[in-house]
């Protein structure tokens, strides 16, 4: 199985800067520009053109005197009294794509380990759909080149270490959340019978990055629009499909051994319930 090459797992991640050896070796010469070049992910199942284009999908992120933008605000004073607590913690581990934490980040809403080994379809299906979906952000991203929160208040981030990389990665549409939204949605159909808790830890890790105040929330809602027209796509790809299936069966396998989890659900649950 592909897996990711690192040059320093700390600096994971300048939300899809991630992804530039996907698009190269899609070999579309029109690929969108990517931020940082130093990581290499999995080539998704869909090639550039097939994407979603969020040039087509979405309009420009809103103005500094427009009402959008003065909920924009509002939405980051509010996560402001979350910083350094259970809640920040664990907005911090979602902000770290570096796989196998994604799959970690996604257990406890499956209802079942998440495992490369043991989950192997699943744990495939959730890279690629990474790079789908964060590919599919950066028509938008490069054309409007939005400045994060953070640097806009002169403020730090849930992850210092990625803040340099930030600095020059478009804040709209956010990636991160185009990707935990598509991956709510693929393992919802993957696993119906946690369909509500999967959605709504989808929902959850989309506003993590605005309690880590590296988007805005019209970032995230913009984000959540990518991811679900990244997913609406990928029901036409048949490796998709394929995949899918194969992780259906999985689910049934965890569910009938009942293997415990490794993950403490009970303390994201309650890192959960802070508002």
């Amino acid at each position: 199985m592909p897996t990711l090459s690192y040059l320093n797992k700390s600096l994971v991640i300048s939300v899809f800067g991630l992804i530039v050896s996907s698009a190269a070796a899609q070999g579309d010469s029109k690929a969108p520009d990517v931020t940082d070049p130093h990581f290499q992910l999995a080539p998704g199942y869909l090639e550039q053109a097939d994407l979603p284009d969020s040039l087509q999908l979405l309009g420009p992120p809103p103005s500094a005197e427009s009402a959008a933008f003065a909920r924009d605000e509002e939405a980051r004073l509010e996560t402001v009294p979350l910083r350094g607590t259970a809640r920040w913690e664990l907005a911090r581990r979602d902000a770290d794509l570096n796989f196998p934490q994604p799959a970690e980040t996604f257990s406890c809403a499956m209802g079942m380990q998440i495992d490369e080994a043991k989950t192997p379809h699943t744990y495939k299906v959730m890279q690629k759909v990474l790079t789908d979906a964060g590919l599919s952000t950066y028509g938008v991203k490069n054309k409007y080149n939005r400045v994060r929160p953070f640097v806009a208040h002169n403020e730090g981030t849930c992850w210092p270490d990625q803040e340099p990389l930030l600095r020059s990665d478009g804040s709209y549409p956010s990636g991160h959340t185009a990707a935990g939204w598509g991956w709510a949605l693929v393992l919802a159909e993957i696993n119906p019978e946690r369909a509500n808790e999967l959605l709504s830890r989808g929902l959850a890790f989309g506003q993590s990055r605005v309690i880590c105040n590296a988007h805005w929330q019209s970032d995230v809602d913009a984000g959540r629009v990518m991811g679900a027209a990244t997913v609406a796509r990928l029901q036409a790809d048949p490796a998709f499909r394929a995949d899918v299936e194969a992780a259906r069966g999985e689910v049934e396998k965890a569910r009938a051994s009942g293997e415990a989890l490794k993950v403490d659900c009970s303390a994201e649950a309650a890192a959960l319930s802070q508002k």
